[in-house]
């Protein structure tokens, strides 16, 4: 089979939440496949970071600050896209955040922002990519990023569950819609992995042996391992793939 299935060149993908964690993995194996970065976050000082370090890999990368969560700030962040000349070809949504409390001591404050952060800024972003995909008659690929939590609950976490699981509709929703215009929109599932927003529950001893108890492959996944699974989502490879989430969670899901 030909490599160039998986080949991304030429294209452009805009990945939220880059600057760091899962996003700055896909960002940079997206880049390796030959994609063209917008990389975004909210800290100008480490969305040049990231730029930067990804610039030294021999990458071509633009930076783009914005809240994904603020309406405003989106279309202006595209209209700027727009002016210089940067088309989305692939959108990865990827940003998001965690919050660890009881049920009920979370505030509604609590839950708007968890909901915004990891489930609103995916339709907000979403839309504006897709109306220009759609204006520009070449289609595009959309990558929203769920969760084991998308299938299954866990205490603590109700907020977080929540919006991951309408990741899961809004990306059949999604799919629904713009399929007809040749984009196709699916989903990715991360387990539990190494990253900086669980450093607190990979330092906690009983829950690490839970994970890797509970998980058949006895470990935590790398944020390098969903990059396989960017990559075909985000080419040809997965032309007619469409509305699906594929879980990378070392078989969490498949057991009891």
């Amino acid at each position: 089979m030909s490599t160039t299935l998986f080949d991304l060149s030429g294209r452009t993908a805009l990945v939220t939440g880059s600057s760091r964690g899962l996003g700055q993995a896909i960002a940079r194996g997206l880049a390796d496949a030959g994609a063209s970065l917008v990389v975004n976050g909210t800290d100008a000082a480490r969305v040049g970071a990231a730029a930067k370090a990804l610039r030294e890999s021999g990458h071509v990368v633009h930076e783009a600050t914005f809240d994904v969560t603020d309406e405003a700030a989106v279309l202006r962040a595209f209209e700027r896209l727009d002016a210089a000349g940067v088309e989305i070809d692939i959108l990865v949504n990827n940003a998001g955040i965690q919050l660890r409390k009881p049920l009920v001591d979370v505030s509604a404050d609590d839950w708007n922002k968890v909901i915004n952060t990891n489930l609103t800024s995916a339709f907000l972003v979403g839309r504006e990519a897709a109306r220009r995909m759609i204006a520009r008659q070449r289609g595009g690929k959309i990558i929203n990023i769920g969760s084991v939590t998308s299938e299954l609950a866990r205490a603590t976490v109700a907020p977080y569950t929540t919006a991951k699981g309408g990741i899961k509709m809004l990306t059949r929703a999604m799919a629904a819609e713009w399929a007809e215009h040749d984009i196709q929109v699916n989903a990715i599932g991360p387990g539990y992995m190494l990253t900086e927003m669980n450093r607190a529950l990979l330092d906690n001893p009983s829950f690490d042996a839970w994970v890797k108890g509970r998980t058949p492959a006895r470990r935590w996944g790398r944020p390098d391992e969903l990059i396989g699974t960017a990559v075909y989502l985000a080419s040809a490879a997965s032309g007619y793939v469409n509305g699906q989430m594929i879980y990378v969670d070392g078989g969490m899901l498949s057991v009891l």
